[in-house]
């Protein structure tokens, strides 16, 4: 029981979540390289390879800003979290991965874009590298709460929080620094007693739903680079915690409008029909996530094995040779 609840108690620090939305810049102190929005755009929309290339391309060009080498650890979070999703309580989720080889260089990946910005740092403080040290410590710290490492994911999860109040603080319009606090905030109110217990002897921060979801909120609106994650797991967390189904659909329909090619969009909105009793309209996301071209084996394997266990969930009749 323990064990149990320390694994929830580490999802307080754990998913602060590396993600760049391609959007006009809002804010002077976060100006992203322009190659920036290309990559994103692959990322959502499930051209993986494509991006982690062009991350490559723009870590040579540009070695010293640690945007490259976040962009390419989230291209491979997207790998990561493909491959680890899971069909239960009906919906789709990345709930829990053992450790495996790979997983090293996308730690290396965080660990080089934390050193780069930190350089900078020790040059002169300024809001926008204190939000990118803040996304690579929660790089890493999302991998260690996934696979179940609690002391890492506090540890990296609490720095990165640290990091990202420093980045308000510098610049209190900096609405990209809300998508970490506000998972934190959102995370760490969901927990039950015990873990709370637990919490305050890991020496971690308390924090509000209420003030998470306006956090989100603020993300979503006027985030320079956040927005399309926190549209993302705001959906996520309505679905999973508040059994607010409408509004997490109105939350992430933009997202399979935008990015009609990501499997993880079209199944989060469909898993969301579903519960709302909606089945034929599911089943079209369904259909979709499972006709998207992936070149990752593994991951579209997961995909159909996803498609297939949601599907059977509907009830409906299946068609012979459809997933």
């Amino acid at each position: 029981m323990v064990s149990l609840t320390l694994c929830r108690c580490t999802r307080i620090a754990c998913l602060f979540l590396l993600a760049f939305l391609a959007s006009p810049v809002r804010s002077a102190k976060l100006i992203p390289p322009a190659e920036a929005p290309a990559i994103l755009d692959k990322i959502y929309s499930f051209d993986l390879d494509g991006a982690e290339d062009a991350a490559k391309r723009m870590q040579r060009e540009r070695p010293a800003h640690p945007l490259g080498y976040l962009l390419e650890a989230e291209a491979l979070w997207w790998r990561i979290w493909c491959t680890s999703a899971e069909f239960r309580y009906g919906m789709t989720d990345a709930r829990r991965r053992p450790k495996r080889g790979p997983d090293q260089h996308y730690l290396d990946l965080a660990a080089t874009a934390s050193s780069l910005a930190t350089a900078q740092l020790q040059q002169g403080d300024s809001a926008g590298m204190q939000f990118y040290a803040g996304m690579a410590d929660a790089a890493a710290a999302r991998l260690y709460g996934l696979r179940g490492e609690s002391r890492n994911t506090a540890r990296f999860g609490v720095r990165a929080r640290e990091h990202f109040l420093r980045a308000k603080a510098l610049d209190p319009g900096l609405a990209d620094s809300d998508l970490g606090l506000g998972l934190y905030n959102y995370y760490v109110d969901t927990l039950s007693a015990m873990a709370r217990i637990l919490r305050f002897f890991m020496g971690i921060p308390g924090g509000s739903k209420q003030e998470g979801v306006r956090l989100l909120e603020h993300a979503i609106a006027d985030g320079v680079l956040t927005s399309s994650l926190a549209r993302f797991y705001l959906a996520m967390n309505l679905h999973r915690y508040d059994q607010q189904y409408e509004r997490a659909l109105a939350v992430i329909d933009p997202l399979t409008e935008q990015y009609p090619a990501n499997p993880l969009f079209q199944l989060a909105r469909g898993d969301l029909l579903a519960k709302l009793g909606r089945k034929q309209q599911a089943l079209l996301c369904y259909r979709a996530a499972s006709a998207a071209p992936l070149r990752d084996s593994e991951c579209q394997a997961r995909i159909l094995q996803l498609v297939r266990a949601s599907i059977t969930a509907l009830g409906l009749q299946q068609e012979p040779g459809t997933p």
